[in-house]
């Protein structure tokens, strides 16, 4: 059967000139909206994952580099050995995935972005194929002087990971594929609290050295954003639905965080946008310790209102109507 063309742009709702920024906005919003927790319709989970699959693309710059350049010959853009396809010019394949996973899960994404980005280049672990990300040459001096040994090229990629795991730290498999074809498997340790866009270093791992030393391999973590949490530094801020009559009347309520459920007293008449902070519920800090948590009041106003309730809500207005909460802006 012939693949199908995925349009990210048109899935995310976003212009192809979109900023990453964007592109995060757009991911978040629809996330919430076809979220299987939230959504139980029948085209929600479907929906879903082509969310995920559009973003996985458009935030990862040469993903969406590679995306943008195939316009309608694609199919000729993705074949081993067709013009412009990888593992030419010089590059070697760095392939990343979760230790002992076969690299990293590409089985929910289309037909279409395992044959553009998941089958190129070779397969990863087990058989299976893995994140090819393609290793930047980061260029070293590579003349050769008399008497001078020239080290080898530094070479940059990128791994994924989603806000839990860099919550609480995990491990990704790295392959070095070269040129000649020989491989090199490394376990990589993701530290706790990582950043999106920060470098880990792996000294020695990168371009062997002209009688020099080798060069070394840096990775640059790419956090995913999260559906319902979003990271500023080290603090975490999330909405929080709330019923009309527990933030008139107080509440205890359960509110998730990275770590797990925690319960949250909602005072008494509590405004719509109010946010309460929780200490020390945020990302881990490199020097110890965690950031904290935000959580802003999203009061839910009550529908299909019986005939009671319509009757002690308007009760309510009769006492109430020398009230003018708009005084201010008159």
């Amino acid at each position: 059967m012939p693949v199908e063309f995925k349009d990210y742009y048109k899935i995310l709702g976003v212009q192809k000139n979109a900023k990453p920024e964007e592109i995060k906005k757009a991911y978040r919003r629809l996330a919430r909206q076809y979220h299987p927790d939230l959504n139980k319709g029948p085209e929600a989970e479907r929906r879903f994952k082509e969310i995920n699959e559009a973003q996985e693309v458009l935030l990862d710059p040469d993903k969406r580099a590679r995306y943008d350049q195939l316009g309608p010959d694609w199919e000729r853009y993705a074949r081993p050995g067709a013009g412009g396809a990888p593992g030419q010019g010089g590059f070697q394949w760095v392939f990343t995935g979760t230790p002992g996973a076969g690299g990293q899960d590409f089985s929910q994404f289309s037909d279409f972005f395992r044959t553009v980005f998941g089958d190129l280049g070779g397969a990863g672990f087990g058989g299976t194929s893995g994140q090819d990300v393609m290793g930047r040459v980061r260029g070293r001096a590579n003349g050769r002087a008399r008497g001078y040994a020239p080290p080898g090229e530094d070479l940059e990629s990128e791994v994924d990971v989603t806000l839990p795991e860099a919550y609480r730290g995990t491990e990704r498999a790295v392959e070095i594929r070269r040129e000649d074809g020989k491989a090199k498997r490394l376990d990589v340790k993701i530290p706790a609290g990582v950043r999106d866009g920060q470098r880990i270093r792996l000294a020695g791992q990168g371009g062997p050295g002209g009688g020099g030393a080798a060069g070394d391999l840096y990775l640059r973590v790419r956090v995913h954003p999260h559906p319902f949490f979003r990271r500023e530094g080290d603090d975490i801020h999330v909405d929080l639905p709330v019923a009309l009559h527990e933030a008139l009347l107080g509440a205890d309520v359960t509110v998730p965080t990275l770590k797990g459920r925690v319960s949250l007293k909602i005072p008494p008449e509590t405004q719509n946008g109010r946010t309460i902070r929780l200490a020390a519920q945020g990302m881990p800090r490199p020097g110890g310790g965690h950031g904290d948590m935000y959580v802003t009041v999203k009061v839910v106003l009550p529908q299909k209102l019986s005939s009671e309730e319509r009757d002690s809500i308007q009760k309510l207005a009769a006492k109430r109507a020398d009230e003018n909460v708009r005084s201010h802006l008159l």
